[in-house]
């Protein structure tokens, strides 16, 4: 196999088996300390956010940004995305009441639409680009694959307080 495909096909399984062990470590401290799944529960990370409150970004982190853009990058030519603000985004769209479990299962589905979506691609649709407004162009479907790894590992290494 080449190794560039092998590490597109490793990136996607990573992807997928890092989202189900965000799922259990949100779950595992939400048992364990079941105030850390409300807004007026304790403090994970230096920002202040709540397990619930993480996993509700992370979450529509994946949903609305990096899901759409891989989606877009291999649909469409050369798109150009729109920066997001994700703190602004909880700040406006954050519910404390929504069940966690949803909140994980709508990670989960996603995630695993994005995975097949690049377990199909030719190395030319690992290849497409796109252009952010922010950050220029020449970002490709891996890149922005490799960015929403990155992110859901943060959010776990916050999530397990390391």
């Amino acid at each position: 196999m080449h190794p560039l495909h092998e590490y597109r096909q490793q990136l996607a399984a990573t992807l997928e088996q890092t989202t189900r062990d965000f799922r259990n470590a949100v779950e595992a401290v939400a048992d364990s300390q079941p105030a850390l799944s409300t807004v007026e529960g304790s403090a994970l990370q230096a920002g202040g956010w709540s397990a619930h409150q993480i996993a509700a970004h992370t979450r529509d982190t994946h949903t609305l940004v990096y899901g759409p853009r891989i989606r877009r990058a291999v649909d469409e030519d050369n798109p150009l995305f729109v920066n997001f603000d994700g703190e602004k985004w909880m700040a406006e769209h954050y519910n404390a009441d929504e069940p966690l479990a949803s909140i994980l299962d709508e990670l989960t589905d996603s995630v695993r639409a994005t995975v097949s979506t690049l377990k199909g691609l030719s190395p030319e649709g690992w290849a497409r680009e796109s252009q952010h407004e922010t950050l220029g162009a020449g970002f490709a479907v891996q890149t922005w694959a490799e960015r929403t790894l990155a992110h859901i590992e943060e959010h776990l290494v916050s999530v397990r307080g390391k």
